[in-house]
């Protein structure tokens, strides 16, 4: 593997002068100006460094990577922090397990994390060391402030967030997810979560409302002024801008290619095609970056649900919200129009040009469109297919899985895998798996049992929590597992409640007063 310099930031709209450490780029979250950290360069692994990662637990494999970008932190650190995060915490002992429905398609399960979603990947990870980069700060004399994490949440990054950042010393977490856009699981996972540090609101509006506050509330320079001079508080981000987020879910693609490796399912250098339903574009672009550092990784499959707007523009090379409807879909984790990663993907495909990408951000901000050059677009098109499922194909796709191979998804992992069955080719797949069905039971149950998309359940189901309709739907199926963390919602306190806007002063009010509440 490549040698392990100190990997240095900077960011995609080319507003960093002086490069940032890891430690610093981590705290910061986003890059001045509102670019994206990237990093200087991408290390590289051999196929015999790749394979040999299944020799390993999966907390080596994810230090090995670490330390292959030589990020600021001492080797015995990041050895220490990756044993916390990824140990009796998860419920299967290889973290991420594979599936394999048939020969040729295994699914790559990202839920046995805390919250039974795959954002627990990244999150059991990013909070210990944003923590640990903190404190390296402050002995370095470069930090003397506490933080605030913001997060805007279409539904699992919030609780996931929530999980690995309360009772961390130094940092405060508000999570805002859009009030009736997730599923009542997802809305008491984050209502009920216990620590001193958190809080939580619902905002009017869908998720880009929240994403597009935070961003502004992140912008806005007077409002950090005055937190940092009143209160010595900056803010920082655990949503995927942030590289931390990104960077383990690099791990896991390349961690799945060796595991397939051992077990006999790929031949050493074979490529794997990997389909990934996203609405961010993290995830996919985490395999991107795997591709990158060597893993032998075929085509790139975008999923995409009815808000198809990746989608569209992997196969037009234009990016087009002006009047594009927001659709409420089956699969709600991936109800976003404003693609925050995709910055960072047009910049490495552009060359790391970030004019290009400055004047692309800014008319997407101003006119709600851009579209990308030829050369750009044709190197979109090398590695990166894109299909969209319509919700009923959603459900769909769950019973005729379910029925197919006893296997029961989620309608986020439908999504990609009916996408995978229209654009694989001869490649084997690896199918993202991104959260455990029973997150999703009222469509879940609607797949089972015959309920069109969007229209309201049975009155006797419709009358029962989230919970009791998750029971129901495991005895019906016998997949008789539903985590522990979801069965037992309803027996939790409900400690929030707060409904708020999603304009930036309503943003900055409720921050406000979440931190003098903290004081």
């Amino acid at each position: 593997m490549t040698e392990n310099s100190h990997v240095e930031f900077f960011d995609t709209r080319g507003n960093v002068s002086e490069p940032y450490s890891f430690t610093k780029a981590l705290v910061a979250g986003l890059a001045p100006g509102g670019g994206l950290f990237v990093p200087n360069r991408i290390p590289h692994f051999s196929l015999e460094d790749i394979t040999a990662l299944a020799k390993l637990p999966y907390h080596q494999r994810a230090a090995a990577v670490y330390k292959a970008f030589g990020i600021n932190l001492p080797d015995e650190q990041i050895d220490q922090l990756m044993a916390q995060c990824y140990g009796d915490n998860f419920n299967n002992e290889a973290i991420c397990p594979i599936t394999s429905l048939d020969e040729n398609t295994h699914v790559l399960e990202l839920w046995h994390g805390p919250t039974s979603a795959f954002k627990d990947m990244a999150l059991q990870c990013l909070p210990r060391f944003f923590s640990a980069s903190a404190q390296a700060l402050r002995e370095e004399g470069k930090l003397d402030n506490s933080f605030c994490i913001l997060v805007a949440t279409s539904g699992d990054t919030g609780k996931a967030a929530l999980e690995g950042f309360k009772g961390v010393d130094g940092v405060s977490i508000g999570v805002l997810f859009p009030d009736g856009g997730v599923s009542d699981i997802q809305r008491k996972q984050m209502v009920t979560t216990t620590g001193g540090n958190v809080q939580v609101w619902a905002v009017r509006g869908n998720f880009d409302d929240c994403q597009t506050g935070v961003k502004r509330v992140f912008a806005d320079a007077d409002f950090n002024q005055r937190l940092m001079s009143e209160r010595k508080v900056a803010l920082s981000s655990a949503n995927s801008i942030n590289w931390g987020r990104l960077m383990p879910q690099i791990v896991y693609y390349i961690s799945s290619y060796s595991q397939l490796v051992a077990d006999g399912k790929l031949e050493a250098g074979q490529l794997l095609d990997v389909c990934v339903p996203t609405g961010n574009f993290g995830n996919i672009l985490a395999c991107w970056y795997a591709k990158q550092m060597g893993t032998p990784i075929g085509l790139l499959m975008c999923a995409s649900n009815e808000n198809r707007v990746l989608t569209d523009f992997i196969n037009t090379g234009t990016y087009d919200i002006s009047n594009r409807p927001f659709v409420l879909t089956p699969s709600p984790s991936m109800d976003i129009l404003v693609s925050s990663n995709l910055e960072r993907q047009l910049f490495e495909l552009t060359g790391r040009n970030p004019e290009a990408i400055a004047q692309w951000m800014r008319a997407l901000n101003e006119n709600r469109c851009f579209r990308i050059d030829r050369a750009t677009f044709g190197k979109l098109r090398e590695g990166f297919a894109a299909e969209s499922v319509s919700n009923q194909d959603c459900l769909n796709t769950i019973k005729e899985v379910f029925a197919r191979y006893g296997y029961l998804m989620d309608p986020h992992t439908a999504v990609a895998f009916a996408a995978t069955e229209r654009l694989r080719g001869e490649n084997p797949v690896l199918v993202a798996s991104t959260a455990h069905w029973a997150k999703f039971g009222d469509n879940v149950y609607r797949a089972l049992f015959d309920v069109p998309a969007g229209q309201p359940l049975p009155a006797d189901k419709a009358a029962l929590t989230g919970c009791q309709l998750n029971a129901f739907i495991a005895d019906e199926t016998g997949c008789f597992y539903v985590p522990e963390n979801l069965a037992m919602l309803d027996e939790m306190e409900a400690r929030f409640s707060e409904v708020i806007d999603g304009t930036t002063e309503a943003i900055e009010q409720a921050t406000a007063a979440f931190l003098d509440s903290q004081a």
